[in-house]
């Protein structure tokens, strides 16, 4: 089988990882359903051109196995569905019905929506499960496994996913290792395509010629970084949206209040005593630099279930929680599990963060599944600044700093704040204001004059050192 063959004589260790993992998920689902409870959702774009000859290969070795095949594929039996659409590309249709006929495809073709078509569909046809060509990323990829049964109040199916954790590159990198074709877009410029109402192509690929009287693009696998997949799709702001982003008075309501944050501090080391912790109260200081009170600093150990328990208090309750260690591809850094845990999500791939990473740290970013790319699905928020090599991590109203160091820190945080002039998310106020008194009198003196003042001032915070 050509697929099989290209894959395996390819030397792209990471293509052949991820290659082996969605064969195995696509030949698990078939020896659980007939080929006649089998369908495969082709909508003429990339990933499912990936899914259609990963379907093929998968079924091929799954005819191998079962001693029912020892030559080549001649035909395809999995039922294909396409949901045909006025709002759709030309191009589309077009790749789609000739790679239809070129590969022998049982085309339905669904006019209707996505859900009335699928229970029509369903209710004329034994069909239990269905192939999609989901990605994690795709906005309806959250909470979704490989094998996922569908949402409430859909007709019931089993969706299976054997290139969830596929990045573009991945996708792209199967397409060209294996020769296959895709739809002609793809080489204007196009990354990732929807309707005619929403897609344009990616700014990032226009080549700048003036010789040109039109506008010309490079093909969609020469998009170096692959984040930026979806720059091409053109966004469209409820009015709703654009009245909370235009309210000018949205962050001087601040100026009023008093914004209050939590430290938490992971790392058995700290709480047995054997490192002192440098982190902690230079993060206290910067964060009353702000003009924000700290509530509470706490130390856990390495182990989610300890980290989810304090986040879970601590963030509905503070404005802001910032989190230090157990940041890493260590099995005790547990901090961002925790932190999903937390907020009842799950750890997912994120190709964004995968492709820091790969730039970071090249070839020992490869494998089964980068650990350290596993962030807390659809609440993560991705801070970049130019001065760090891998960007801030914000989950809602969490922020999670990488540092192992004070000078570390100091580079985080300056960043941090250098964002928050131009996103907002972390208002500055008056800065507290700290003065030490010496004084030879012993506490029973001072006792009586410090209660006074506390009383007369009780936005004074009085403290003692005592030797």
């Amino acid at each position: 089988m050509e697929i099989d063959k290209a894959i395996r004589e390819s030397d792209d260790r990471r293509l052949k990882t991820k290659y082996n993992n969605a064969i195995y998920v696509i030949r698990r689902a078939l020896a659980l359903y007939s080929i006649e409870e089998v369908a495969f959702s082709f909508n003429g774009g990339k990933d499912s051109t990936v899914l259609l000859h990963l379907l093929r290969a998968g079924y091929f070795l799954h005819k191998m196995e079962q001693k029912c095949s020892n030559g080549g594929l001649t035909s395809f039996p999995i039922r294909t569905i396409y949901f045909e659409s006025s709002a759709a590309f030309p191009e589309i249709d077009s790749f789609t019905y000739d790679t239809a006929s070129s590969y022998g495809l049982q085309l339905d073709i669904i006019s209707s929506d996505f859900k009335s078509g699928l229970e029509k569909l369903l209710k004329a046809n034994p069909i239990r499960a269905i192939f999609l060509g989901v990605r994690i990323g795709d906005p309806t990829a959250v909470g979704q496994e490989q094998f996922s049964p569908s949402s409430p109040g859909w007709p019931p199916f089993m969706r299976v996913n054997p290139i969830l954790d596929w990045s573009y590159r991945d996708v792209w990198a199967f397409i060209l290792t294996c020769k296959v074709q895709y739809c002609s877009l793809y080489d204007q410029g196009y990354t990732s395509i929807g309707s005619i109402h929403d897609t344009v192509p990616n700014a990032l690929l226009s080549i700048s010629d003036s010789s040109y009287c039109k506008e010309k693009f490079k093909p969609a696998y020469l998009l170096s970084d692959g984040r930026l997949e979806r720059a091409g799709r053109v966004k469209k702001f409820s009015s709703s949206i654009n009245a909370v982003g235009n309210d000018s008075g949205s962050v001087d309501s601040h100026k009023s209040s008093l914004l209050v944050a939590s430290v938490i501090a992971v790392g058995e080391e700290i709480l047995f005593g054997t490192v002192e912790d440098q982190l902690g109260p230079s993060l206290r200081r910067k964060i009353h630099s702000i003009g924000w009170s700290v509530s509470q600093t706490v130390v856990v150990q390495n182990d989610k279930d300890s980290v989810a328990e304090e986040v879970e208090r601590r963030k509905s309750t503070n404005d802001m929680v910032f989190i230090y260690g157990g940041v890493g591809p260590l099995h005790s850094d547990v901090t961002l599990a925790g932190v999903a845990k937390a907020f009842g999500v799950r750890l997912a791939p994120d190709e964004e963060f995968e492709e820091y990473l790969r730039h970071l740290i090249g070839d020992h970013c490869t494998g089964d599944q980068n650990e350290m790319a596993l962030l807390p699905e659809g609440i993560t928020e991705l801070l970049h600044h130019e001065k760090l090599a891998v960007p801030l991590i914000k989950c809602q109203n969490v922020i999670i700093f990488t540092a192992t160091n004070a000078t570390e820190l100091d580079k985080e945080w300056d960043c941090l704040i250098e964002l928050t002039r131009s996103c907002g998310f972390l208002p500055t106020m008056v800065p507290y204001v700290s003065k030490h008194l010496q004084t030879n009198l012993s506490d029973v003196e001072t006792a009586q004059p410090l209660s006074k003042l506390s009383l007369e001032f009780p936005d004074l915070n009085i403290g003692s050192d005592t030797d």
